[in-house]
């Protein structure tokens, strides 16, 4: 094989390697091209993966969501409002400047007001206000208590304040997205520097020797290629072009098990696959009459929502589409999960009931429907939205199915109607960044407003006020039984009540590698080189 280039797989089975004793590189085969490098650009996961290689953060987590300190050696409350971070000595930037208060100040205010963009990370900036003390001590400072403190700082990548860009306009700072794509502003303090992007090729990364951090580098030099196609995927893998492969076909799942070349590891994700629904627009672009002729926006009635959830079979989604890997959902995160709904469950197929609140709503005819959702971002997408579509023309409402690249979709999902949502009903999905529920209440159900960092990612525009007062009171709410309760209880208005999004499933994802290799299985789903580790 051509990977693991200096050892051999079976030199590194055989070792008692650790983090940095072991000298060799990988080819990593994944699906997913970032969109960018900006570490602002765009709040995705495959963006966040490969960015958070290069770009570190006050803490992070680990595959099971553990919160550890990686810029930030310890933290804790000052007072009810104020939270100190200590930054570690010694830390550097990959062009070997320090890493000080000043920089996680600059980030903070560029990811905070980044302009462009397809998902901003204002969810975990807005309301926070960074006080430098000195060089390693910073006071973050928010007008109520705050206890998720900690959780938002798992996201913010930090980056050099001494970053050069060539946007001479002055716009984000003037460092231009391509500036980060072509290296020339991309300086992190991660444990891998940035080589390399040939896009629709690979990522190179190295390894940088001045890391300070608790994150492992078992490899010299990691090579992400980017093989979208999935039997091509399988096949690089069987044939030893590349040592490992994230995102395994689950039709292929079954057989690998069994082939004697190949370790599976699988474990299911803190993502929901999800049905945004246009809720703020009376002629919603995508939606008529069946003859064609324009009518006023069903969608906006929470009635036609919940009858378009029961008219999707979710267990033979999972069972067919899905070759079983893959869990049914009914709310935003699967059970276990920190503030997850006791309520709720997964919405039964029926399409008497559907039929039925139709008619209360108005449409006992139905109406006709476009759906849109990328065909290369999610497990299984396109045959996911085949099959709804499928199932909404199976009862009274006709539906024509659209996929494109997430590259495309993901920008006129967000803003491809003059700067608002362009599509009418889409397939998404979201992980929860923070590990419970309010990352996803936040982002994809609160009400959208910019300015408070509020349903940065909703793109249906639910909005429902008392839903937004109950996840503020529990954002600001220490005690930690009480404060799951208030999610739980935002959750059901938003869900149960609004149906404010059509959860579908939670995914379980599966990486492959060669023997000798195992992956460990991220509920965050990223793919990292860090996670490779001898079997």
């Amino acid at each position: 094989m051509k990977a693991l280039r200096k050892l051999g797989l079976a030199a590194v089975a055989l070792s008692a390697m650790t983090a940095n004793v072991m000298a060799a590189d990988i080819v990593i085969g994944i699906r997913s091209e970032p969109s960018s490098m900006d570490p602002y650009f765009h709040n995705l996961t495959p963006n966040n993966a490969m960015i958070g290689q290069v770009f570190s953060r006050l803490v992070d987590f680990d595959s099971k969501q553990q919160i550890f300190g990686s810029i930030a050696e310890s933290w804790k409350t000052v007072n009810d409002t104020t939270w100190e971070f200590k930054l570690r000595k010694g830390l550097k930037f990959h062009d070997g400047s320090d890493l000080t208060v000043d920089d996680v100040i600059y980030s903070f205010e560029r990811a905070d007001g980044y302009e462009g963009g397809n998902s901003s990370f204002r969810t975990y900036t807005k309301g926070k206000k960074l006080v430098k003390v000195d060089d390693l001590t910073l006071h973050i400072v928010t007008e109520r208590p705050y206890p998720l403190m900690a959780n938002d700082m798992t996201t913010v990548m930090i980056m050099s304040s001494e970053a050069k860009g060539t946007d001479s306009s002055g716009k984000n700072k003037g460092i231009s997205a391509k500036d980060f794509n072509d290296g020339t502003a991309t300086v992190g303090s991660g444990p891998y520097k940035f080589v390399e992007w040939k896009k629709g090729e690979h990522i190179i990364l190295e390894k940088f020797d001045g890391y300070i951090g608790e994150i492992a580098q078992p490899w010299d030099k990691v090579t992400f290629k980017f093989i979208k196609s999935e039997p091509a995927r399988v096949a690089a893998l069987l044939a030893g072009d590349v040592d490992a492969i994230d995102n395994v076909p689950t039709i292929d799942v079954e057989r690998l098990k069994k082939d004697p070349r190949v370790t599976l590891s699988s474990g299911i994700s803190n993502r929901v696959i999800y049905l945004h629904l246009d809720q703020f627009r009376e002629d919603s672009p995508f939606v008529t009459a069946k003859d064609g002729s324009k009518i006023k926006n069903p969608l906006l009635d929470p009635r036609v929502r919940k009858a378009l959830s029961k008219m999707i079979n979710r267990e033979a989604i999972v069972k067919r589409v899905m070759e079983g890997v893959a869990i049914p959902a009914g709310q935003l995160l699967p059970e276990g999960f920190f503030g997850v709904s006791p309520n709720l469950e997964v919405e039964a197929y029926d399409p008497a009931g559907a039929k039925k609140l139709l008619a209360e709503a108005g449409y006992p005819d139905g109406f006709a429907l476009t759906i849109h959702g990328p065909n290369d971002r999610y497990i299984n997408d396109a045959k996911i939205l085949e099959a709804i579509g499928q199932l909404f023309t199976g009862n009274g409402i006709p539906t024509k199915v659209e996929t494109m690249t997430k590259n495309i979709f993901f920008k006129r999902a967000s803003s491809g109607a003059e700067g608002l949502p362009e599509f009418s009903l889409v397939l998404v999905g979201w992980g929860s960044g923070t590990g419970e529920a309010s990352s996803p209440l936040k982002s994809l159900l609160a009400t959208h407003d910019k300015s408070k960092g509020m349903g940065a990612s909703n793109r249906g525009r639910h909005s429902n006020p008392k839903m937004d007062a109950m996840l503020l009171e529990a954002l600001a709410t220490v005690d930690d039984t009480k404060r799951a309760g208030l999610l739980a209880k935002a959750t059901d208005m938003g869900i149960g009540e609004d149906q404010g999004i059509i959860p579908l499933h939670y995914q379980v994802n599966t990486w492959a590698t060669k023997k000798g290799l195992k992956y460990n299985p991220r509920t965050d789903e990223r793919t990292l080189a860090s996670d490779y580790v001898p079997e």
